[in-house]
């Protein structure tokens, strides 16, 4: 009996199929997590950013906090002055945040371009409460250039882009607003994001304006702008839809600016 039930033992084997199948689906589902692990760790280290840069969101207390932010820069700009796309504005600063622009705006709803754009067309959308983040492609690629991005893709009211020959590698910019810096870990991103972008205590001239445009924005032009571009004091060009600064509304895109989607 003992030598029979040995046989059958014998017999039956080790199961290495099944074992071999459930190691594979361990490591398959052990894969899976690590991969998401590692593929939402940015959004979720932003998550964490944009929590503790809430203490920097607007209040009637503090209609600007970014005040509280350490190099942030503010100039006064006229809103609502506009130039046609065959025109140029004589920026006073680099990348402008404020002044004479285009009577169509770049999409900046959480937008991502992959090529420099026009500065009169991301001008205006700073002017309808968006931020801007410009960073020099030369100085930001790889981890630092995924941190920028993070902070806008999806995100409303916010868009991002190369500048070729910044004198920073990077630089955020609102309506009358600057800051530029070092790094893309800074914490200052986060915390001028929070306190200025959709602001709605008059840090930007058109509450409620829309930045759905679906324009195409212009080619930038890294040539310094000819006796020809419009002076800062420029007080907008005949012809082009002018908007009202602090109405609500968003105006409709010019019917002499082509429509196609936003490019990125």
């Amino acid at each position: 009996m003992k030598a029979a039930r040995s046989s059958v033992v014998s017999k039956k084997g080790t199961p290495w199929g099944t074992i071999i199948a459930v190691v594979a689906i361990v490591a398959l589902a052990a894969s899976v997590v690590t991969y998401y692990m590692v593929a939402s760790a940015p959004k979720r280290e932003q998550k964490t950013r944009e929590e503790t840069a809430a203490a920097f969101a607007p209040s009637q207390q503090d209609p600007d906090p970014s005040k509280r932010i350490n190099g942030v820069t503010t100039t006064t700009y006229e809103g609502s002055v506009h130039v046609t796309a065959a025109e140029r504005v004589a920026y006073d600063k680099t990348p402008p945040y404020g002044g004479p622009h285009d009577q169509a705006w770049a999409a900046c709803n959480g937008v991502v371009y992959d090529r420099a754009v026009r500065n009169e067309n991301m001008v205006h959308g700073l002017e309808h409460g968006a931020v801007w983040i410009a960073y020099n492609p030369a100085q930001i690629s790889g981890d630092a250039l995924e941190l920028l991005r993070v902070r806008v893709e999806g995100k409303p009211y916010t868009t991002m882009s190369p500048y070729p020959n910044l004198d920073k590698p990077i630089s955020v910019q609102s309506w009358g607003h600057q800051l530029k810096l070092d790094s893309a870990s800074d914490e200052r991103i986060d915390q001028f994001i929070a306190a200025l972008r959709t602001n709605p205590y008059g840090a930007y001239p058109e509450r409620d304006a829309t930045c759905d445009a679906q324009i195409e924005p212009g080619e930038f032009n890294a040539t310094p702008p000819g006796p020809d571009a419009k002076p800062m004091d420029y007080k907008g060009t005949a012809g082009t839809q002018q908007d009202q600064p602090g109405q609500p509304g968003a105006p409709s895109a010019p019917a002499t600016q082509p429509s196609a989607p936003a490019s990125k």
